[in-house]
């Protein structure tokens, strides 16, 4: 089974701590829940035109929410920080 690199990564996360990980080259993405390691570096790679150091990925449950007397949960999620090598930069972070 082939996805395209547009599936894998949904999103990038914008955050105050994950502003503060772009100075050590660091950028953070909202992946598909069923998308490994070797997958994200390739999307990244071919999308952004970059080199990809390492990718660390965490599994994020979702929160129980209350609306009135009904119980419900926020959708899980997977979030990705990607390491690049030296010399390299995604240019879409850059003006944030």
């Amino acid at each position: 089974m082939s996805r395209e690199a547009r599936d894998i990564i949904i999103k990038p996360v914008v955050t105050e701590k994950t502003m503060n990980l772009l100075a050590d080259n660091k950028y953070t993405f909202l992946v598909d829940k069923r998308a490994n390691k070797v997958e994200i570096k390739k999307a990244v790679e071919e999308i952004f035109k970059v080199k990809v150091d390492s990718v660390t990925t965490m599994n994020i449950q979702g929160k129980m929410k209350r609306m009135g007397r009904f119980q419900g949960r926020r959708p899980s999620r997977k979030k990705a920080v990607v390491s690049l090598k030296p010399g390299h930069r995604i240019t879409l972070f850059e003006g944030m």
